[in-house]
């Protein structure tokens, strides 16, 4: 449940935040709930970054892929522990310090990024009914 809280912004800060809610089809408290979220996960985890996507705002690690994607990686690599994280590294050939980066983050963050997971198994598995009906429909 959100507590009404009270802010002072320059009257120019307000006018962008304004603006820019305006322009994105949002209410200015989703822009700025939204921006402080980030903004203090970018603090606590400097080179996380957010990109929007057709599913929405989403984590990724700075100049490499999204937070959920690594995890998923790491889930399916063969090994235990820092086992995988060296076997993403060396089959992807993202740094270390990044795929720890991520695991960090999805660990302070699970929810979120479970969430990012169980959206792409989703499509994906709309991806394989929809390939299956086709092959039916072009093998009568």
């Amino acid at each position: 449940m959100a507590n009404p809280t009270s802010f002072r912004l320059p009257a120019d800060l307000l006018s962008r935040t304004a603006e820019a809610a305006a322009l994105e089809g949002v209410t200015v408290t989703s822009l700025v709930t939204s921006l402080l979220d980030e903004g203090l996960k970018t603090r606590r985890f400097p080179g996380i970054v957010f990109r929007d996507g057709p599913t929405g705002r989403r984590a990724a690690v700075s100049g490499g892929p999204d937070v959920w994607e690594i995890v998923r990686a790491i889930r399916l690599a063969d090994g235990e522990g820092e086992g995988r994280v060296r076997q993403v590294a060396v089959d992807t050939g993202i740094a270390i310090g990044l795929l720890h980066l991520a695991v960090d983050y999805a660990s302070a963050y699970p929810d979120e990024i479970d969430a990012r997971i169980a959206l792409d198994e989703i499509a994906a598995e709309r991806v394989r009914r929809m390939v299956e009906e086709r092959e039916r429909l072009l093998s009568r």
